[in-house]
């Protein structure tokens, strides 16, 4: 019976055809699957870079590229019938001999490079002084090594990019700009997407360079085997990132145990809520006991049931997860124990932060009928996952250390300073959480010129918080590049948001779905005149800090101008410049965190003078 493995680009060009053509794909499929009478044959591409490489006629005019080894099919790309035998003969595929994870080539292009470097060249080559033996080590394919040994600068390098995969171009990228090999080897490892003991055939066995199957199995954000026409269904239906996660965060998520605490943080894109949500999905599925997911707000907490719900598709699993904010958390706790929800206004009113301080009281008495415990004290959870962890109170983390017993798989934490738009500087230590730490470098949300402006427009500079002393963003880059962030200035407000409306209605008419688009301010009073001025499109219009947490395709932001942004009433009583310029910089990172909600395109808009925040950097 033939094996399904199928491609991240493969649900994307599925979903994108017209129903009738994408039904009778879905049907084809299902038939090569079971083996079934009338199944598309695979024909073999004459000429092609790859003999494992073949095609299947899917749909009238379609066909499906796959990578054929015994019984297995590795279906990596959908197009029309003269682009897919384009895209055959082009392809080769092959195994990564150091870390033994796929690797695809367009082998085609990288054969007319190579003459073009050699006629190029100059005296003096960029990789001269390492030996081949040394870029063999890192996993360079020995094919190319000719190629590599014309290379004569950085922008050579940049150049052949498009053609190599990942694993080939990243230490090569590293080496060109003068990194040392081990800060070479440190990218490849980036690139293991499994940590496993090293089986034979497997590093420090030798990689089987033959064995795609193998391959295909340490890549699962690569391919996604399919059993059955249900599984076929689930992988062909789901988001994207239910399905293929990149290496760093599938290590992440699915590690198979933590003995402490654990601590991700990473720039904007870089899959930090992604990686909670697997990780809550893995510990329902495979811990031992009920799984807490918290972030620090009500909206996110609804957004990420949401997208729980859609990533786990077993009832029994996913009520192992709650999903909560540590207010709604401790507002529970009191009232199973008090009978009835402790009033927030009124005679006998408490504070949340009183309410929180019983909470955790609560939770440190010895066992009673409150809730199920574990160990000696009420414990209502054995796993916590944290999302958002650079906006909570030292009063949240001592609620949420105190709900889950200290064992391994306890505490696992994703959170970036950087984005925080409270005034919490929490390191957890102080807390009594020690955490090993984890850094995400590689953004793969935003493309790079987005990313390059967030991060001029926040300040590259470090951010204190979580960790002892300071992070940085040093060293956080996109995975792709894209369009350039667009600013527009205006004369009046009126002409401002009359420029707001033809934006989106534009972005409509070019077939970007409504609920791909948002659009925001940096007050509630502007947001409402932004949805009065689109009234009838239904997108989404919200404040800046209604975005956080949320991606959306295209965003755009207006009436950041001066004035409005820094917000005037949040400058009001910062009457020290220590204190002053903590609260700039939090309007920043406010500012920050609405920009880089977008995915491929970014409009921001002002009338009269822009923001300072705008003003001071070369994006006018």
């Amino acid at each position: 019976m033939p094996r399904l493995a199928i491609g991240p680009d493969f649900p994307p060009a599925l979903a994108a055809l017209a129903p009738g053509v994408r039904k009778e794909v879905l049907v084809a499929l299902r038939r090569f699957l079971a083996n079934a009478a009338g199944a598309p044959h695979p024909e073999r591409v004459r000429g092609g870079r790859d003999p494992r490489v073949a095609t299947l006629r899917l749909a009238e005019g379609h066909r499906g590229v796959a990578v054929r080894q015994r019984e297995v099919y590795w279906l990596v790309a959908l197009l029309p019938e003269p682009e897919a035998w384009e895209f055959a003969l082009r392809r080769r595929y092959g195994v990564n001999p150091v870390i033994g994870v796929v690797e695809e080539w367009d082998a085609e292009a990288l054969e007319r490079v190579e003459p073009a470097l050699r006629r190029s060249a100059g005296a003096s080559r960029l990789f001269d002084p390492i030996c081949d033996g040394d870029l063999l080590a890192l996993g360079l394919d020995v094919r190319i090594l000719p190629l590599v040994r014309h290379i004569t600068t950085e922008a050579d390098v940049e150049a052949v990019e498009p053609y190599l995969p990942p694993t080939q171009y990243r230490p090569l990228a590293v080496l060109a700009r003068g990194g040392t090999m081990a800060e070479a080897w440190l990218e490849l490892e980036d690139c293991r997407a499994v940590d496993e003991p090293d089986p034979p055939g497997y590093p420090g066995h030798g990689v089987d360079v033959d064995d795609l199957h193998a391959a295909l199995l340490r890549s699962p954000d690569r391919a996604a085997f399919v059993r059955d026409a249900d599984e076929l269904d689930r992988v062909l239906q789901a988001p994207g990132w239910c399905v293929f996660l990149h290496p760093p965060q599938h290590r992440l998520a699915r590690a198979a145990r933590y003995d402490h605490p654990v601590l991700v943080t990473g720039g904007v894109g870089t899959g930090k809520t992604l990686i909670a949500l697997h990780r809550a999905a893995h510990l329902a599925a495979h811990g031992s006991g009920p799984v807490l997911l918290a972030t620090f707000s009500q909206g996110l907490r609804e957004e990420l049931t949401r997208r729980l719900d859609t990533l786990v598709e077993d009832a029994v699993v996913r009520k192992r997860i709650d999903v909560d904010n540590p207010d709604h958390l401790a507002m529970r706790i009191v009232a199973d124990a008090e009978g009835r929800q402790p009033p927030l206004v009124g005679p006998g009113a408490r504070t949340l932060a009183e309410v929180t301080e019983e909470a955790v009281r609560l939770l440190g008495t010895p066992v009673g009928d409150l809730l199920d415990g574990v160990g000696q004290t009420r414990r209502p959870y054995r796993h916590v996952v944290v999302d958002e962890a650079q906006d909570l109170s030292p009063a949240q983390w001592e609620l949420l250390r105190a709900a889950v017993p200290r064992a391994p798989d306890d505490l696992f934490i994703v959170g970036d300073p950087h984005q925080r738009v409270t005034d919490h500087r929490v390191t957890l230590e102080s807390v009594g959480i020690h955490a090993v730490q984890h850094t995400l470098r590689m953004s793969y949300r935003l493309p790079q010129e987005l990313l390059s402006f967030g991060v001029r427009l926040r300040g590259g500079g470090p951010a204190d918080g979580l960790v002892k002393g300071v992070a940085s963003l040093y060293g956080l880059r996109s995975a792709w590049h894209g369009e350039r962030p667009v600013v527009r200035a205006y004369d009046s407000p009126e002409a401002e948001l009359a420029g707001l409306a033809r934006t989106v209605e534009a972005w409509l008419a070019e077939g970007v779905p409504p609920g791909r688009i948002a659009v925001a301010a940096r007050t509630a009073s502007l947001a409402r005149a932004g949805r009065e001025a689109l009234r009838g499109h239904d997108v989404l219009v919200t404040t800046f800090h209604g975005l956080k947490g949320l991606e959306f395709e295209r965003v755009a932001l207006f009436a950041v101008a001066e004035g409005v942004v820094p917000d005037p009433g949040s400058l009001a009583g910062a009457d020290s410049p220590s204190v002053r310029a903590r609260v700039l910089q939090r309007e920043r990172s406010v500012l920050y965190v609405a920009c880089t909600r977008a995915r491929s395109l970014l409009y921001l808009s002002h009338s009269g003078r822009a923001s300072p925040f705008l003003a001071s950097h070369h994006i006018l």
